[in-house]
């Protein structure tokens, strides 16, 4: 064979020895029975070696999918500035390029967890081996064995196959590993390791650990904080906790000499590291911003839209990796919060501790955890809620973090397991109330549509249930607006006379007569339009609803999207149940020219790559992206929304709402210097208070109320109770309202009337005065009044002197009401309500 080729050679060695092998069998078959004996266990064990293959193999997971394999990312939530204001999500997760991860956070864990990554097929024999003698040594007992997994097969467990403890899962790990070596790179399988490894804490991959154990991102870690991160997969939820401090130590100081020992940190980088403490930052909450009614209002819209989980499909809130663009204003929403708050405080007042707001059941296990769980807790100065752990002589409050405190001061009436807040008080507590009384607030931007704040209670962390949207109320007065605008669409003018004088109306043989009042009783004379409207007068109302037809009245209640109601006299006084969102929509169209746009809390919605998948504002603006200017006029986009009521119509009503603020029942807001329009709004009992109104770019709604509506006090009026909410919320935002007046729309004429009879005058000049005798009112062409004239200033006058003999004949109280109604310039305080 001296003279042969090599290739020759080896050709001869694959075809002769065969043949020789065979040849030995054949003659040693019969005769050697230990040969048949060891051909038999081997054929027997190549059978059931390949059956057991087959059956781990058939049903496994394709490798291939991990190509499209998208990481679960929570949704992230930007404000109408951009800026991050939240995020939902379940786990911390976010996801980086290989690119992204820092050299040194590679070495670590490949000093931790798989130094021969780069070199092997998925499958380390010689950790493999280390791992069978391990489990056979402790098996029987309760100790898990070491994994002797490579990095490629806990991306097969962790993505693939799940964390079952099995020799069977350990196999079709390790089948699954070779299969992925061929279908990704060494880099893809790595980026996926990073960013999907469990590392406690509730976070999953490398940036959220970072984030979550050091507030920090992964290229600002230092070492001995990247080498502690590689420790963490063997026992993410052990090593991050303080008694296993010692533990955790020994751990990352191994991790550093592994380092050391394959040459990625030099000896004396490795003893500064191991001199280091651990450096871990107490658990924190997500970033977000103080605005969980705003906030839940946006999740369940998107899970509407998008779905829950991955499940649902791949733009799910809790795994699509969504950026969400609101129209939340954070300085309008704190605004909100707190002005709203300071009036549920207001009216609190020295009631002290009503009652727990919550009640857990000491039997479901420890209160401290149930707590925990429960989620409840406020953000309110320094209170803090705790559940009651003990009664009697020596009640305790107990928190979340395990601790009890005694509890100073606790009424007999408190129960085991009740949930109340409290305020810190020398070595213990002290209750704090509160308010039982609640409300919500909505703020708008009426050109557009978009909600810029909302506050739907005292603190969305007591419960979820949102005033601003979904509590269903009697709106009182804020409704008379659109019974006006009904009036002005079917003839009638600011400066039309109405009677209010007592309006009763026959409602059958078994309801018999129904007359009704005004809030504060009294009534007589006829008035104008705009002084019942500032006024508030209920019979006024009646009479404007009664002379348009009760029919037109609900359409055009139901046109703005405040409610769908039968054209009961009752509905033109507030009796229908609307919301605070439906009703400052309706304002806002007022506010719009009666161009009505749908409120929305969402902007727009991007997927995980940007591409926007979801647009509140669907305009076409046809020739926006041109490359080249053609020569025409600029394109614009269509307006935006629906046309709901006559533009004429809704500047009148606006025109007469800016005269509530000025002398009317809203005139505690006058002092704000800034061109208002709003109402106020009282329903019987009284059991709510209302404010609606704002300026051209922003327009508000609140309510104070019980949950169970109950009796507020006589006192209560939406002009001393609702309208301070304004107040402060204006007052706090000072800079952001604008002092441009309303610009009247194509087709209103001003014109100068006298304001307290609606004529038209000719001599003198309107002034800034509020209960200047001489204004400027909004007419629609041809239905300006005439002007004055020597027989209405005679008329007038006898009316006076007839007024002046009634009043003799009538008593103390009944004069009292009549005064209030002859001086029209005083402030008079909420008609509204429902009698």
């Amino acid at each position: 064979m001296s003279d042969a080729t090599p290739l020759q050679y080896y050709r001869h060695r694959l075809t002769d020895d065969p043949r020789r092998l065979i040849v030995w069998f054949k003659d040693n078959w019969a005769t050697n029975r230990k040969l048949r004996v060891v051909s038999y266990a081997a054929g027997v064990a190549v059978v059931l070696l390949v059956l057991a293959w087959a059956t781990l193999a058939r049903n496994l997971p394709d490798a291939e999918s991990l190509l499209d394999y998208e990481t679960p990312l929570p949704t992230v939530v930007r404000g109408v500035d951009g800026e991050i204001v939240h995020s939902y999500a379940r786990e911390r997760r976010v996801q980086l390029q290989y690119g992204d991860f820092p050299d040194q956070m590679i070495e670590a864990y490949l000093s931790a967890e798989d130094k021969t990554f780069f070199s092997h097929g998925g499958v380390d024999l010689t950790g493999t081996l280390n791992a069978v003698v391990d489990y056979a040594t402790k098996f029987g007992s309760d100790e898990r064995a070491v994994g002797g997994s490579t990095i490629t097969q806990q991306v097969a467990k962790n993505l693939l196959l799940g964390d079952e403890y099995s020799i069977t899962r350990k196999l079709k790990e390790m089948i699954l590993a070779t299969r992925i070596e061929s279908v990704l790179t060494k880099q893809e399988i790595l980026e996926l390791y990073l960013n999907e490894i469990p590392l406690g804490r509730r976070s999953f991959g490398v940036q959220a650990a970072a984030r979550a154990y050091f507030d920090k991102d992964v290229g600002d870690l230092d070492l001995h904080e990247t080498a502690f991160l590689a420790i963490l997969p063997k026992a993410p939820e052990r090593y991050g906790r303080e008694r296993y401090r010692e533990l955790a130590l020994v751990r990352r100081d191994f991790v550093l000499d592994q380092m050391q020992a394959n040459g990625f940190v030099t000896s004396a980088e490795a003893s500064r590291a191991k001199a280091q403490p651990l450096g871990l930052v107490q658990q924190r909450s997500e970033r977000s911003a103080d605005a969980g009614y705003f906030l839940e209002e946006v999740r369940r819209q998107l899970i509407d839209r998008f779905g829950e989980t991955a499940e649902d499909g791949g733009n799910s809130v809790y795994a699509g990796g969504l950026w969400v663009r609101t129209s939340l204003d954070t300085e309008l929403q704190d605004a909100a919060r707190d002005a709203l708050r300071a009036q549920l405080i207001s009216y609190h007042g020295n009631r002290g501790f009503t009652g727990p707001v919550a009640t857990l059941n000491p039997e479901n296990g420890d209160l401290h955890s149930q707590l925990a769980s429960s989620n409840l807790s406020i953000n309110y100065e320094d209170w803090r809620i705790g559940v009651i752990t003990a009664t009697g002589s020596s009640p305790t409050i107990g928190f979340t973090d395990g601790e009890d405190y005694p509890l100073i001061g606790a009424p007999s009436s408190l129960k085991l397991g009740d949930v109340v807040a409290a305020v810190q008080s020398g070595d213990g507590y002290r209750l704090r109330g509160v308010p039982e009384i609640s409300g919500g607030f909505l703020a708008q931007a009426p050109q557009t549509g978009r909600v810029l704040a909302m506050q739907g209670g005292f603190d969305s962390r007591l419960g979820a249930f949102n005033r601003a949207t979904q509590a269903e109320r009697q709106p009182g007065s804020t409704i008379k607006p659109f019974v006006y605008a009904s009036a002005l669409d079917h003839g009638m003018t600011p400066a039309t006379e109405v009677p209010d004088q007592t309006f009763c109306v026959w409602q059958g043989a078994n309801l018999g007569e129904k007359c009704f009042r005004n809030f504060g009783g009294g009534g007589g004379g006829v008035h104008t339009m705009r002084w019942g409207l500032e006024q508030s007068r209920n019979l006024m109302t009646i009479h404007i609803a009664d002379t348009t037809g009760m029919d037109n009245v609900v359409k055009t209640i139901k046109r703005v999207g405040i409610g769908d109601y039968e054209p009961y006299y009752s509905f033109a006084l507030g009796a229908g149940d609307t919301t605070v969102a439906r009703m400052v929509n309706g304002y806002a169209a007022l506010a719009n020219w009666g161009r009505q746009t749908e409120g929305s809390v969402i902007d727009y919605v991007q997927d995980r790559r940007g591409k926007v998948i979801f647009r509140s504002d669907n305009r076409e603006c046809t020739g926006c992206n041109m490359d080249q200017w053609d020569g025409q006029p600029m394109p614009r986009f269509e307006p935006q929304g629906k046309q709901v009521l006559d533009p004429r119509t809704a500047f009148q009503v606006v025109h007469m709402l800016q005269g509530v603020v000025t002398r009317g029942t809203a005139v505690r807001l006058r002092s704000l210097e800034l061109p208002l329009f709003g109402k106020t709004g009282t329903t019987n009992g009284p059991t709510n208070a209302w404010f609606v109104g704002g300026t051209p770019d922003i327009v508000a709604g609140m309510y104070v109320g019980f949950d169970q509506p109950r009796n507020l006090g006589g006192w209560v009026q939406g002009g001393n109770t609702a309208a301070p909410i304004m107040k402060r919320f204006v007052e706090a935002t000072r800079e952001r309202w604008n002092a441009e007046d309303f610009v009247a729309p194509p087709g209103v004429r001003m014109v100068k009337v006298d304001r307290r009879t609606g004529k038209r005058v000719f001599d003198g000049t309107p002034s800034d005065d509020p209960k200047a005798a001489i204004i400027w009112e909004a007419f629609k062409p041809d239905t300006e009044p005439p002007r004055s004239t020597r027989s209405d200033v005679i008329a007038a006058k006898r009316n006076e002197i007839l007024e002046l003999i009634r009043r003799a004949r009538q008593g103390p109280t009944q004069r009292a009401a009549a005064r209030e109604v002859e001086r029209p310039d005083d402030f008079v305080e909420e008609q509204g309500g429902i009698y």
